[in-house]
């Protein structure tokens, strides 16, 4: 029997344990860096380790017991996606991340109540920067560990390769998508949904489901024929994921997600929803919601306006179906597989918490 609740524990326990290490030799430095200490613990704690679960469901795919190593393995994919968050928040400009300030302007606040010279928001911005920078240092360091526990080294060589090759994509996907905001005045509007689409895969499919199971399935050693199972399944799954953290990201709830309400509209992100509804929209809405998507100056009125907009076009809707196939792909990909029935079951329930959340 797969205990998901039981691994999520472990991997709380095994971040909390590495931040002690950690937090030694940083107050060691002096006093001026307990906000690293304490802001890598407030980032770290939480959330639902869907990465951390993933590579430990790719693991157990091969009938193992998940040995500690994993759980390193599993928990620097955590500590990852925390470096990712804090470089993303900076890079759009946003204030919140789970209902709490982002690192940035916890730095500037730190700065504030100093009383320092200069910008607050200038030492917030490169302080959150050094914090990113930190927390991939800390990833790298308990991956090693995790890999260097491995009782198989051929097999942990194929696992860090699979991590190598998704910190490319994902760097590269973020890369896509800053273009995507600033090159969409040149864009032609045929060509915006086959470049969201290209976001939709790199920036975010394959880092947060196809390569955790491919990482994790790796470490367990197993065989091409598994790896091309998780990568069928994971690859959809993560394309679904997506999609739904887009329509969250402008018609979620902000009391359950943790962000102000239409946050993508307010940071001008060109998702694959915004490229559906201006295919289907008239020509004077499509110069319409260019024209506000991310303004500065954008009001709530002006949120309910786009919100409607995209509604209107049939986008919103189109957007539940893509997700609805995308899971349907997935799940036909596990019907031939050589994973037992409770490990396919797993995958199954994992599948519908990804893609049905509300935050």
């Amino acid at each position: 029997m797969l205990d998901r609740n039981q691994w999520v524990n472990r991997v709380n326990t095994r971040l909390e344990s590495f931040i002690t290490d950690r937090e030694t030799i940083l107050r060691s430095l002096g006093p001026d860096l307990v906000p690293f200490v304490d802001f890598s613990r407030q980032f770290l704690s939480g959330g639902k380790r869907f990465r951390a679960q993933f590579a430990l469901m790719g693991f157990g795919t091969q009938g193992e017991p998940i040995p500690d190593y994993a759980i390193d393995v599993a928990s620097a994919l955590e500590i990852f996606h925390a470096a990712a968050l804090v470089h993303d928040d900076i890079m759009d400009k946003s204030d919140t991340r789970r209902g709490a300030p982002s690192a940035h302007r916890r730095f500037e606040s730190v700065h504030t109540s100093a009383g320092w010279a200069g910008s607050g928001a200038d030492f917030g911005t490169s302080a959150a920067l050094l914090f990113g920078d930190l927390l991939l240092a800390f990833c790298d360091e308990l991956i090693t560990a995790g890999l260097l526990g491995a009782t198989d080294r051929h097999a942990a060589l194929g696992s860090r390769k699979e991590f190598d090759r998704m910190r490319l994509d994902v760097t590269a996907g973020q890369y896509l998508d800053i273009v995507e905001e600033r090159a969409w005045p040149i864009i032609q509007k045929i060509d915006a949904l086959p470049r969201a689409h290209r976001v939709v895969i790199y920036k975010s499919a394959k880092y947060s489901v196809e390569a955790p199971l491919v990482i994790g399935a790796s470490l367990a050693g197993a065989g091409d024929s598994d790896i091309a199972t998780l990568r069928a399944f994971g690859l959809p799954l993560g394309i679904a994921f997506q999609l739904r953290d887009d329509l969250l990201g402008v018609f979620g709830d902000p009391s359950v997600t943790g962000k102000p309400a239409g946050d993508d509209l307010r940071e001008g992100k060109r998702t694959v929803l915004i490229a559906l509804a201006q295919r289907a929209l008239a020509p004077g809405d499509v110069e319409q919601l260019d024209r506000l998507l991310g303004s500065p100056d954008l009001r709530d009125s002006d949120i309910a306006s786009m919100r409607t907009m995209l509604t209107a076009s049939g986008a919103v809707d189109h957007i539940e179906e893509l997700i609805t196939e995308n899971v349907a792909v997935a799940q036909d990909a596990l019907s031939d597989s050589n994973f037992s029935a409770a490990t396919t079951a797993e995958l199954s329930a994992l599948a519908d918490g990804v893609t049905q959340r509300t935050s």
